[in-house]
């Protein structure tokens, strides 16, 4: 095991993949000589050249569609997307396209297209740039939806969305780039679809993904001042969403609070409420609570921009809440 950034082990597993597999290439805008707005494929252009490492036009639908035709002709294309907004661009090609075409052909083509973006506010980036909408892709039938948090999941996804036979895109918040972990190479990776269990408790369920699992661990650790023993589930996969996970917590805290980096009205947020509604009502003890992101455009100004997005005090007042009612 050996301590990297996030930002290095999407590297490391883009290189492996590559290095492996000569299927594989990597596709989209400022990925080759600039080395990704985000600095992710940094080094693999003089590694691989040109023919692997493709610099693209400012046009997603385009290049995303190219991706599609690459998988329909046995390749294995990796897509970045600079951020989620600039993915609504593409929005034709993921929806009408990559998760219809399996479907639309009677099984006869699958499309092995992995898709990753940069998710999330946070950085004073602007309305434009620093939205949450991996829940939008979560309702499309037909693809996977993946959100790491770990260094360790930022590594094992990768692999995994390259194995599957279908589109799977992967949400990487912007926020985590710079978060340091453990890497083990050798890990086997938990599947896509399996939520993990950060931490352990017994009293409320926290529910949450991506950077917000690591503000869910903060108020934990305030909660446990107050005598509130409180689980953290990373859902890791929001569709499929691993519903024996969710509610088997559920039956053991009876209290459930989500936190959503989405919008709430129609969100993942209320889409996991009635799930538990619908498999384990009779477990619960108190209205589930949520805390999600103020449904305005996310401000440029940091004051605003935190006060707009899930924060830990944020969840140690819906959970508390949420223990108190009964």
């Amino acid at each position: 095991m050996a301590e990297t950034t996030y930002r290095e082990a999407v590297r490391a597993a883009i290189d492996d993949a590559m290095s492996s597999d000569e299927r594989v290439f990597l596709m989209g805008e400022d990925v080759g000589h600039y080395g990704g707005c985000y600095a992710v494929s940094m080094g693999l252009l003089e590694k691989f050249g040109e023919q692997r490492i493709i610099d693209t036009p400012l046009s997603e639908s385009t290049f995303t569609g190219a991706g599609i035709g690459a998988a329909l002709n046995g390749m294995r294309p990796i897509v970045e997307i600079m951020t989620v907004n600039f993915s609504l661009l593409a929005l034709d090609q993921i929806m009408n396209n990559a998760a219809t075409l399996m479907h639309m052909s009677g099984g006869q083509f699958n499309v092995p297209l992995v898709i990753r973006m940069a998710t999330g506010g946070g950085k004073q980036l602007g309305a434009q740039h620093s939205h949450s909408l991996e829940g939008w892709f979560a309702h499309i039938p037909g693809l996977k939806i993946l959100t790491p948090a770990t260094v360790q999941d930022a590594y094992d996804m990768v692999g995994l969305a390259l194995q599957d036979p279908d589109p799977v895109l992967i949400f990487e918040n912007a926020l985590l780039y710079n978060a340091k972990g453990e890497l083990d190479l050798d890990a086997i990776p938990l599947p896509i679809g399996k939520a993990k269990i950060e931490k352990e408790g017994k009293d409320v369920t926290i529910l949450t993904y991506g950077i917000s699992v690591f503000k869910a661990l903060e108020a934990a650790e305030s909660l446990a001042k107050e005598g509130i023993n409180a689980e953290v589930i990373d859902l890791r996969s929001l569709r499929p969403l691993d519903d024996e996970t969710i509610m088997a917590s559920v039956a053991k805290t009876h209290r459930v609070v989500i936190v959503d980096e989405g919008w709430k009205s129609g969100s993942l947020s209320a889409e996991i409420m009635a799930r538990i509604n619908e498999q384990a009502f009779y477990e619960l003890d108190a209205p589930m609570a949520r805390v999600c992101t103020a449904e305005v455009p996310l401000p440029y100004a940091k004051h605003l921009e935190d006060a707009a997005l899930p924060q830990a005090d944020k969840i140690v007042e819906a959970a508390i809440k949420t223990v108190g009612v009964s």
